[in-house]
């Protein structure tokens, strides 16, 4: 069973507040606020380092509906761009609870073991 949304809220420097839902790890995190217009590649931009300490925001409305794809014995699963997350946060305005591809995991959630 998945843990309720927290709030959240997107602080600017120059004192703007986006409030909104938290989903993933319940840390403050600071950094440069960067946007992505793409429609799908969200696990290529979560990994690609040169988003490397930035708070990445994907404009296309729905985020996580195909899920990521699931392990493949590799050190990193192909289609990412490197072997870790280098984001320091994403914001989006919906991110889905169940990705609908058939070979998929969820991509929010963390790994255990």
């Amino acid at each position: 069973m998945r843990e309720p949304a927290m709030d959240g809220r997107l602080v600017l420097e120059d004192g703007s507040v986006f409030a909104g839902k938290a989903f993933g790890c319940s840390v403050s995190v600071a950094g440069e606020v960067v946007f992505n217009t793409g429609m799908v590649g969200y696990p290529e931009c979560l990994t690609d380092p040169s988003y490397s300490g930035q708070i990445l925001v994907l404009t296309y409305p729905l985020v996580g509906n195909y899920g990521v794809p699931p392990e493949s014995g590799l050190p990193f699963n192909p289609p990412f761009e490197s072997e870790r997350i280098h984001v320091s946060g994403l914001e989006t305005a919906l991110a889905a609870r169940s990705p609908t591809r058939r070979r998929r995991q969820s991509w929010d959630r963390p790994k255990t073991g």
